[in-house]
């Protein structure tokens, strides 16, 4: 699992909490890392995106916007499987007809107070199973509250956090600097401030990436 070896490479991770395809390309590149000889080598970072900026607070399901933007229930359907075998076919599941549609913005913004490393990779995938998964409120401060806890953050600490506007100008700077550097769909691998790596890609992919990363920086030096 990931740490926080500064003086390695710095792997940015755009993401999004209610997007399958991070919670998919998470569990492949955690895969890639469990069989490169270089994890040890990566500084792993996650970076806010937002699908849907818009959403409300007030959870609706995530089936209708489904409908809406597919344009039918036999669409929406359809969308939802495929979806639903990719990640069965990595060992996933996903119940989406569960997941509430609501803003990630605050969620991002527990992302962000983890830090960096394993307890803010063990924050995402808390957030990713939550939503997807679970069926979970993730704009809920209690909802948020609890996850934080459940990956080892302080809960009063968590609490008084989101509450006081912790972490709100820099989750904004992440979803700016998304723009700048192009990111227009999650998830996407920066390595070392490189070309991003987009999409959910086998754990083989990802190995051979994070070696020409690491190498990269051992000539480099």
């Amino acid at each position: 699992m990931p740490g926080g070896n500064t003086s390695g490479v710095l792997v940015e991770i755009y993401s999004d909490i209610v997007c399958p395809w991070c919670y998919i390309g998470l569990h492949q590149f955690g895969a890639a890392l469990e069989q490169s000889p270089h994890a040890g080598a990566l500084d792993i970072e996650f970076r806010a995106f937002q699908l849907d900026p818009r959403a409300r607070n007030e959870p609706t399901p995530v089936w209708d916007a489904y409908v809406r933007k597919f344009g039918s229930e036999d669409a929406a359907s359809a969308v939802i499987g495929r979806i639903t075998a990719a990640a069965a076919a990595v060992g996933l599941e996903l119940r989406l007809d569960r997941a509430l549609r609501v803003n990630t913005f605050d969620a991002h913004r527990l992302v962000w107070m983890a830090g960096s490393g394993a307890r803010q990779w063990e924050v995402e995938r808390r957030l990713l199973e939550a939503y997807l998964v679970e069926g979970r409120n993730v704009a809920d401060h209690a909802t948020l509250v609890a996850i934080g806890a459940e990956a080892g953050m302080d809960a009063v600490e968590v609490e008084t956090r989101l509450a006081d506007g912790s972490g709100v100008t820099e989750v904004q700077a992440e979803l700016a600097s998304a723009t700048d550097r192009d990111v227009l769909a999650v998830p996407t691998f920066f390595f070392a401030s490189q070309v991003g790596v987009p999409g959910a890609q086998d754990p083989e992919t990802f190995v051979k990436v994070i070696d020409r990363a690491v190498t990269r920086l051992e000539r480099s030096r």
